[in-house]
Formats: structure tokens, sequence, C-alpha cells
């Protein structure tokens, strides 16, 4: 188990998010559900909380109720290595959700993801700051990412 786990509050949802989150990254798992018991809170034998690793890394889903939502404040950030996965990760996320600006996405859940295509961050890390620049402002104005215009204004063409 990690020492820091992100917990997600849901109402309700969190084992079919778990199994939606699960369908779409390599490497990822339900590891525990955790049902109430006849102390409760909730009704005995639903979902309290899933746990479950996303890459590799552990969420907490917890069946908290209806009293917080999700906010832009908190996302996850998907490392892509290339524009196919930018696009698979985008199409899947979106499903039942939202496209935000600059690779902003919102699940079906009210989750926020950043869809981001690691060249793009390599470009942005740029020691030129012309070049960066360029690049930011292109970024501006995209809602999905898309790589080809952002290395036409990396390279300036």
């Amino acid at each position: 188990m990690q020492k820091i786990i992100t917990c997600l509050w849901f109402d309700g949802q969190a084992e079919e998010a778990a199994r939606f989150y699960t369908s779409i990254f390599p490497d990822s798992r339900i590891t525990e559900v955790l049902r109430h018991g006849e102390a409760g809170p909730g009704e005995p034998g639903t979902v309290l909380t899933v746990t479950f690793e996303l890459a590799g890394q552990e969420f907490l889903g917890l069946n908290g109720g209806p009293e917080f939502t999700f906010s832009e404040a908190i996302s996850l950030h998907v490392d892509c290595t290339s524009q196919d996965e930018v696009d698979r990760m985008t199409t899947r996320l979106t499903a039942g959700g939202e496209q935000g600006p600059c690779g902003w996405v919102k699940d079906r859940y009210g989750l926020s993801w950043q869809v981001v295509p690691r060249e793009l961050t390599d470009m942005l890390h740029d020691p030129d700051p012309v070049r960066s620049d360029r690049v930011m402002r292109q970024m501006l104005t995209m809602h999905k990412l898309d790589l080809e215009p952002l290395r036409r204004a990396y390279l300036a063409e």
C-alpha cells in the first residue's frame, strides 16, 4: 500500500467509477471493495469504499454522499506519449462528460483530468522563452491538444 493515497468522493458511484477508470488505463485494477455492515452508516451490503489502481497508482473511491462534489481545483494529469494516446484518452474520459480548454476534460462523474502529450511539456520547458511562449499561445487556443500545430508554433513554421 502507498503511504499517501488520493481519496475521491462519490455519491454512490465509487464502484462504477473505479470500473470505468480501470477500463481506460493499462496496468489498472480494482483491489478491494469494502461494504457497509450492520453498523452503517449506509445500507448493509452497499459499497462504502473501492480501492483501485490506475497505471499502478493507488486510489480510494468513497461513497460519501451528495455533500461534496469535484471541482477543477483538483485534477489528474495524464502524461501521454503520442497524439494517438491523447486522442484515445480524451475520447474515453469525455464519454458522458465534457471537453474543456487546453487539454482539460471532465468525466461523467465530474472529475477533471489534464490529458497532455509529453512532447508539449518538453516544448514548454524549452530554455528559449520565445519558443516556449509561441507554444503556450498556441495551446491556449485549443481544447483537445493537437501536437501538429504545437510543433509548428515551436519551430515557428
